[in-house]
């Protein structure tokens, strides 16, 4: 029988060969903030490698503050879009399709860091990671400007091609701070309880929809986990993930790509069901799991900040999972590294070929 993995998957206008997504993942290889040929040959190998989506890693909207890093790309300048014309051209020349991650870091970024070091950080209410007050709180305009930003690089990614696009929510960035309470102290019309503080992501969502038409395909990830803070949850109960998931889905997202630390973990008690499970069975919407797919050991955040080796993993769960529909697609990151080829090599059954992935040795994966 073939691999639930390698069926094909449609949704809007976006239709896909297989089930495999390579995550999204900062490389910071973009000097200047451009996409080179480097990139575009990066991205192309996955492509050929039989990925169903790429999914880029973040490239930032444009806002003088939502970038920490010259090396990561933008979507916006010139130069920066043509580069990603070029990306574009590779992956489809490879047969692949792929979607930028739009991008923005909120007060994740350091003031005096990115291109602008003079501007100051945005923030629902300018506060760090700490919870310490770093700035001021972004106004009314300041939002006004975001939103639109997000929905003109939509507009773009369209434009030249993008198969789909997918809003970065989660992970303690701006938008996941306008969700959480640790960070999201407003009391306006962006604050209050924690399904009244989805109305800037919602917004996003509307402004994107009315940019790039009904039939395109609009990807929203999100997490409960923050970088600040491994244990935080915006929802502690199915109902309340669903009423917060519920103004997103109306706004026009067609696609929940939900992250996690480890795919197999269940969101809530009572329930084998991860977070991609739940929200697929609440809102009705294809949903896209994540999360340590391929390895076993140490997950990515342990990887990066203790420099661990991840040992190859089973993936009898996860297919026995997207088997009975408990979610559609499956991101895959790490592996993908450290394996062009994962999944060709997955389909054929060359699994002893697989190559690990090491932390020690990142800075030569391409």
């Amino acid at each position: 029988m073939t691999s639930p993995l390698f069926r094909p998957f449609e949704s809007r206008s976006l239709s896909l060969a297989n089930r495999l997504v390579m995550a999204p993942m900062t490389r910071s290889k973009s000097p200047d903030s451009i996409p080179g040929a480097d990139v575009a040959a990066y991205y192309r190998r996955r492509a050929e490698g039989g990925v169903g989506l790429i999914i880029t890693e973040g490239t930032t909207v444009d806002r003088p503050a939502a970038s920490n890093d010259t090396n990561v790309p933008d979507f916006h300048s010139p130069a920066s879009l043509e580069g990603w014309r070029r990306v574009v051209a590779e992956v489809h020349g490879a047969g692949g399709k792929i979607a930028p991650q739009l991008w923005h870091q909120g007060m994740m970024r350091k003031t005096g860091t990115g291109r602008n070091p003079e501007a100051p950080s945005d923030g629902p209410s300018g506060l760090a990671a700490s919870g310490k007050p770093v700035g001021p709180p972004m106004s009314d305009a300041d939002i006004a400007d975001t939103i639109d930003a997000f929905g003109r690089a939509a507009g773009v990614a369209r434009e030249i091609g993008f198969d789909a696009v997918e809003i970065h929510g989660a992970h303690g960035y701006l938008i996941d701070q306008f969700f959480w309470d640790g960070s999201n102290k407003r009391s306006d019309a962006w604050g209050g309880d924690f399904v009244q503080r989805t109305r800037f992501a919602a917004d996003i969502v509307k402004a994107i929809r009315a940019r790039v038409g009904a039939d395109y395909p609009i990807i929203f990830r999100f997490s409960q986990w923050k970088q600040q803070d491994f244990t935080a949850r915006l929802a502690l109960t199915p109902d309340e993930l669903a009423r917060f998931l519920e103004p997103l889905t109306d706004a026009g997202t067609d696609i929940f790509h939900c992250s996690t630390r480890r795919f197999w973990e269940p969101e809530f008690e009572g329930s084998t069901l991860n977070l991609a499970g739940w929200t697929k069975k609440l809102t009705g919407r294809p949903t896209i799991t994540v999360g340590s797919v391929g390895l076993k050991g140490a997950d990515f955040v342990q990887t990066f900040r203790t420099r661990e080796d991840s040992e190859i993993g089973d993936l009898g769960e996860l297919e026995a999972r997207l088997e009975k529909g408990e979610f559609d697609l499956v991101a895959v990151g790490r592996a993908l590294l450290a394996d062009p080829q994962w999944a060709a090599k997955v389909r054929a059954g060359r699994f002893a070929e697989l190559a690990p992935f090491s932390a020690s040795s990142l800075a030569t994966l391409a």
